[in-house]
């Protein structure tokens, strides 16, 4: 491919190449749902000689692709890409094991003198990646979560956010309080160890040169991608595959079978709502799952340069990298 110049000149890949940032280079992109993050990383993975790794919460999971929205056979044919299909969804995956893939696949990207570039909207991956979280060792206490599930259906999402508010307030302060499964994650580590989880995540940033890109529309025309999106989702077979998971033996208590798209196809295969209704709820969640993502990639954080699609050529964008 090539791309324009502010000159007009036409540039190629291979001239495009030499200006990036050099050895140990981490280049990331994040943004909200369907901005446009995707199409970016793909462009310029295949200009750049880049490898895209998920850092996509959902993408984990084998034989769940349209409503995670997965890059295309072909997308993943143009552009190597890491951390999609990773466990099934009865399985878990541990943010300290995503952490230590996610340095695997850039250390191995970088020794084979390749791009790594870290793309996704899950911000507690990017954060865990980019600032070098030390992860609290702490083993899942089922019967502890349950006891916690248990009282945020009685007392209310609210009630339990506001008992982690009282023991760990800097957890509290960077988790939606309708993020129940990452609440009794904190609450649980606080639980079980005597000390807030916000300090037992002390950060010792990676030794890579790290570039930030946020991808970003203004809200109305996000909102409308968003209605395009899951209408094309629906086109490209989503109900047929949550069927297909169901018949696979997956339950709808799983944590995978809860994720957008999947449960309010759920309610409709439960016959509690219309096919109708599921559609229009999935479109209303992910557009308050988008302010949910503001909480991490915020755009007035220095660290990220914020790019509208098509606002920017690809050598500008080359160029910001290698400044």
């Amino acid at each position: 491919m090539s791309a324009t110049t502010d000159d007009g000149r036409r540039t190629t890949d291979e001239e495009l190449r030499p200006l990036v940032l050099g050895p140990s280079s981490l280049v990331v992109i994040v943004g909200p749902t369907a901005a446009g993050k995707t199409a970016l990383s793909i462009e310029l993975a295949a200009a750049l000689g880049g490898e895209i790794i998920s850092a996509d919460s959902r993408q984990i999971y084998c034989g769940m692709d349209i409503g995670t929205a997965k890059a295309t056979p072909q997308q993943r044919a143009r552009v190597p890409h890491h951390l999609l299909d990773v466990v099934k969804p009865d399985d878990v995956l541990t943010l300290a094991e995503y952490q230590r893939l996610a340095y695997a696949a850039i250390d191995e990207i970088l020794t084979r003198g390749g791009l790594p570039m870290l793309v996704g909207g899950t911000g507690q991956y990017v954060h865990a990646v980019v600032e070098g979280w030390s992860i609290p060792a702490v083993a899942p206490r089922p019967e502890l979560r349950a006891e916690l599930e248990a009282q945020a259906q009685v007392e209310g999402a609210s009630a339990l956010h506001g008992w982690l508010a009282q023991l760990d307030p800097a957890a509290a302060l960077h988790i939606d309080y309708r993020n129940v499964r990452r609440v009794i994650r904190a609450l649980e580590v606080c639980l079980t160890t005597g000390q807030p989880i916000s300090e037992l995540q002390r950060k010792n940033p990676p030794a890579y040169r790290i570039k930030q890109f946020g991808v970003t529309r203004p809200r109305p025309e996000l909102y409308a991608c968003i209605d395009t999106r899951v209408d094309r989702m629906l086109e490209d077979g989503l109900l047929e595959e949550v069927c297909n998971l169901v018949a696979a033996g997956y339950g709808w208590e799983l944590p995978a079978m809860s994720g957008l798209g999947y449960r309010q196809i759920g309610q409709y295969l439960q016959g509690e709502v219309t096919l109708a209704e599921a559609v229009a709820l999935i479109k209303k969640q992910t557009r308050r799952f988008v302010h949910q993502q503001q909480t991490w990639f915020r755009v007035d954080d220095p660290t990220i340069h914020w790019l509208e699609p098509g606002g920017k050529s690809l050598a500008e964008i080359v160029a910001l990298l290698a400044a």
